[in-house]
């Protein structure tokens, strides 16, 4: 059947497509279309996945309203948690990090016994680009999926298939047993949002956060994504997100106390109308998913440190419409605004040079604008 206004389901084609599966259309599976008859055989042994899925047929709606993992909760927005399908398996060829198997990263918690940055030698920092380069490519590949009718669950799929393509480890996974391969947060999620069943609405605004671990080290971003038509407080929310980061990743340079980025991302936001989460904050990193140094985002805070060349970390601002304070779903990961107010956020993974700092996360094709997909 035909339709205007639609783009093709596979990943990265992005072309305007009039043709819908015809299973989909019994099982009244909406926004499913693809540009050519090749496209639809191509991605066929993945779409058809979607038949499968009962919460994605014609029970869907009564699914939203029926499924309530946590009677009782008093949820502070509209956004509520939908099923959430297995964990998916990684090859046993792919090199894993030491939680991969009972969830416990031993190597993060010795190292948290010392505030002591490390240098990145020459073979870290190879390493690290290459790690890197990968992890902008699975993001990527995610964020060209996004669309109105597509679920987080099905971002969870295109990101763990991709890492699987790279010889890569979704470094989500089982990471203090976290069941997915990514976080997907939507709406008032802040962060750590677990991919599930619930379709993405005309409207929404989706941060996705990759990392990937590769040959021994770990590379970290994320962005956030508008869904078809998105209001003007969500796009400033978002906007002024990516400009917090731009401009903490501008100050990045030899003999920046860490603690002095947290005032230049709260001065901006603040002066945007926004607030700066404080609960989560940015990160080094490189084998280790998580260490020294922290770089909280907000004003006055007391991070240790000075930059030198050779440090490596993540900054990642959180930033709110509303109140900069959390709360967390009873999975014990989602973490949401307190008012229900939207959040947005965008990550990096830096490393400090002589003279500044490369942008190890770079897109492949960077032209300096924010790249905000909006598609329906």
């Amino acid at each position: 059947m035909a339709s205007a206004g639609h783009v093709c389901e596979t990943p990265g084609c992005g072309k305007p497509s009039k043709l819908q599966c015809p299973t989909c259309i019994k099982l009244e599976i909406n926004n499913s279309y693809f540009c050519s008859q090749e496209c639809f055989k191509g991605y066929w042994k993945h779409h058809k996945d979607l038949h499968k899925t009962p919460q994605l047929s014609a029970s869907r709606s009564s699914q939203k309203d029926s499924y309530n993992p946590w009677p009782g909760f008093v949820f502070t927005g509209k956004l509520r948690p939908w099923p959430v399908t297995a964990k998916r398996d990684v090859p046993d060829h792919i090199r894993r990090p030491d939680y991969a198997k009972d969830g416990q990263p031993m190597s993060e918690k010795q190292a948290r016994l010392s505030t002591q940055i490390r240098v990145l030698n020459e073979t870290d920092i190879s390493r690290m680009r290459r790690t890197c380069s990968l992890a902008r490519e699975v993001l990527d590949l995610a964020g060209k999926a996004i669309r109105v009718g597509v679920t987080a669950d099905e971002i969870d799929r295109v990101v763990h298939e991709a890492c699987i393509e790279r010889e890569c480890y979704p470094s989500p996974l089982n990471y203090f047993h976290f069941p997915k391969s990514c976080c997907t947060s939507v709406n008032e999620v802040i962060c750590h949002g677990i991919p599930d069943l619930r379709p993405f609405e005309d409207g929404d605004i989706v941060n996705v956060d990759v990392t990937v671990y590769h040959d021994g080290y770990h590379g970290d971003l994320n962005e956030t994504y508008f869904v078809g038509n998105v209001d003007d407080e969500g796009k400033r929310i978002v906007n002024v997100a990516y400009e917090c980061l731009d401009q903490a990743i501008r100050a990045v340079k030899p003999g920046v106390r860490y603690r002095d980025i947290g005032g230049i991302i709260q001065r901006h936001a603040h002066a945007n109308g926004c607030s700066v989460v404080r609960t989560y904050c940015g990160h080094g990193i490189h084998e280790l998913f998580h260490t020294a140094p922290s770089v909280p985002h907000y004003a006055r805070n007391k991070a240790i440190g000075v930059m030198r060349p050779g440090h490596c970390f993540t900054i990642e601002p959180m930033i709110n419409l509303g109140t900069w304070k959390d709360d967390t779903w009873p999975d014990d990961w989602t973490a949401v605004t307190q008012d229900g107010r939207r959040s947005a956020q965008f990550e990096q993974t830096l490393l400090v040079t002589e003279v500044g700092c490369d942008v190890l996360t770079k897109r492949l094709e960077d032209d300096g604008k924010p790249l905000f997909f909006s598609q329906t």
